[in-house]
């Protein structure tokens, strides 16, 4: 899986997304968001997380704290399909092999 980073200020989070400042500092408290080496920004590993935090503290109004628990929960789940479509390359794959229409290839 492929990492982008995203550098915003504070006042991009704001008209982006709608986050106050107040909230922002929330989050990076919470380690939710990673403080950037300029003052007042903060780095985004996944674009597409922000979006998806900003959707479900405006949405559902949790705490930093559940939002990091909801987001970890589904990095895991992430994960865990990734290692899915893995085993499931790999059972194909041998199967073929047993069959005799073709080689077992190194997927490492």
């Amino acid at each position: 899986m492929e990492t982008h980073i995203l550098t915003l200020t504070f006042q991009e989070c704001s008209a982006r997304y709608g986050l106050g400042v107040g909230v922002v500092h929330e989050f990076l408290q919470a380690g939710l968001l990673r403080p950037a080496p300029t003052p007042e920004a903060v780095i985004i590993d996944e674009p597409d997380e922000l979006p998806r935090l900003v959707r479900l503290h405006h949405e559902l109004d949790l705490s930093p704290e559940a939002l990091d628990v909801i987001m970890a929960m589904r990095r895991r789940l992430v994960r865990l399909q990734a290692t899915l479509e893995y085993e499931k390359a790999r059972a194909r794959q041998l199967e073929n092999f047993l069959r005799g229409s073709s080689p077992v290839l190194d997927f490492n």
